[in-house]
């Protein structure tokens, strides 16, 4: 079987072997036996690159379980420390813990202790795992297949190469200009850091979903998140206490601002997990990143993430927990359910040139959606239908149809990028015969 791939490149025909002749019309290669190589080629490179994307998914997982875990036990272990008068001296505080059956008392020192311990656990590889199996995902997944989940020209006409080169360097320099303002004293002026660091997050997603697609602009301001976390951890929190404990060895007295300034990066970490877990799971809710206020709804998950980490902290801490957080979190859940139900970023305004009935709605899925959600896909390195989602006749549409709004209607996930150039007017078509179905 040859596959011949319109110019239009989502338009394809499938001509039978029979009928190709070398270089017979719609055929481009000189042989079928080429042809046949070639889709070898290309159905072993999608099939080798789902599985790299399970394994560092995986990877990736169980390494931000470890290190986010880690990071919020010693938070709360740090805020429960209680200072008592017959600890050792330099021991901030004690705090003693029950679990599987035993007892922990744990010490903290304010800088270190006088003498070296003979053990030392460190705490870095979850972080470092953490980043680089994300930043593998990323290349196999973002930016190989840049032309489906990076690039939308319907925003922004980009080739891979651009779109992949932009993520990359907005990952360094965000990063740079954060680690820049933090070595300038600015983040000991907690409050108006945190407003600053906000609004630059903020103002970094706004650009991201004018230049990327809503899928790709929410995994790259969730990379900058991680980049930052890692890299506090990499760049200052590591070699911080390696200075401590090389002034150990030496006999000499650690310089407390190295602590101190590892505790800030810390804090920080601990303020921007639980926004960077939801952008980073967000690409399973296209009602999130594919509508039109979707930078919005990344502005109110970066301001929920931290007011909900304050609840935890405060109660760590032993103080009065700050109940008005899950009303401020409640209005915030509701303001985004709001705003995902804006529908797509391109609305059709006006009368709808066809009627919405099956039959349209079948000619608009079968020209859009077809050649990767049939049978026998027919789309460069798709070896199965998506999901084994198949919409390639009517009662398999109908069987679906609700999804098909969420990704293609009330949303413009799908199709991916949009590659098929899927207008607004067939989106609003799509929207109108479910809403008739639902009379």
């Amino acid at each position: 079987m040859c596959i011949w791939y319109d110019p239009s490149y989502w338009k394809t025909t499938r001509i039978g072997a029979t009928d190709c002749k070398g270089t017979a019309a719609g055929c481009g290669h000189q042989s079928c036996g080429i042809d046949v190589a070639i889709d070898g080629v290309i159905m072993w490179g999608s099939i080798l690159s789902e599985w790299a994307s399970l394994l560092l998914r995986w990877l990736h997982v169980v390494a931000a379980i470890a290190w986010i875990g880690s990071s919020f036990y010693f938070i709360a272990l740090d805020l429960s420390l209680k200072p008592k008068s017959d600890l050792p001296d330099g021991v901030q505080g004690e705090a003693w813990q029950v679990h599987g059956g035993g007892f922990y008392r744990i010490m903290k020192y304010l800088v270190a202790p006088t003498q070296m311990p003979n053990e030392l656990t460190w705490f870095k590889w979850e972080a470092y795992t953490t980043w680089l199996s994300g930043f593998a995902l990323m290349v196999v997944v973002y930016y190989l297949d840049a032309d489906l989940f990076l690039v939308d020209k319907s925003i922004l006409d980009l080739t891979p190469t651009q779109a992949g080169l932009f993520s990359f360097c907005s990952l360094a320099l965000a990063w740079l200009l954060y680690e820049a303002a933090c070595r300038t004293g600015l983040a000991q002026r907690e409050l108006p850091f945190a407003i600053g660091g906000y609004l630059f997050l903020v103002a970094l997603t706004y650009a991201f979903t004018h230049v990327l697609s809503g899928r790709g602009a929410f995994n790259q301001i969730a990379a900058i998140i991680g980049t930052i976390m890692v890299a506090n951890v990499f760049a200052v929190i590591i070699p911080n206490q390696k200075k401590i404990v090389a002034s150990l060895i030496a006999g000499q007295a650690p310089d407390p601002k190295l602590g101190k300034t590892s505790k800030e990066r810390s804090v920080h970490n601990n303020y921007l997990t639980l926004p960077v877990v939801v952008l980073m799971i967000s690409n399973h809710y296209p009602l999130l990143y594919a509508t039109r206020f979707n930078w919005i709804i990344v502005a109110i998950v970066l301001a929920l993430g931290p007011v909900i980490r304050h609840f935890f902290n405060e109660g760590h801490a032993g103080r009065k927990s700050p109940w008005w957080v899950w009303g401020v979190a409640a209005a915030g859940a509701i303001a985004i359910l709001f705003l995902s139900a804006a529908g797509p970023r391109e609305a059709k305004t006006g009368a709808l040139s066809a009627q919405p009935t099956l039959a349209n709605v079948e000619e608009i899925v079968m020209s859009r959606c077809s050649m990767c959600h049939a049978a026998e896909p027919v789309w460069a390195g798709i070896v199965t239908a998506p999901k084994g989602i198949l919409l390639d006749a009517p009662e398999h549409i109908l069987r679906n149809i609700r999804l098909i709004g969420r990704v293609a209607a009330w949303s413009n996930a799908m199709p991916p990028g949009n590659i098929t150039e899927m207008t607004s007017e067939e989106r609003a078509i799509l929207a109108a015969y479910i809403s008739e179905q639902d009379r």
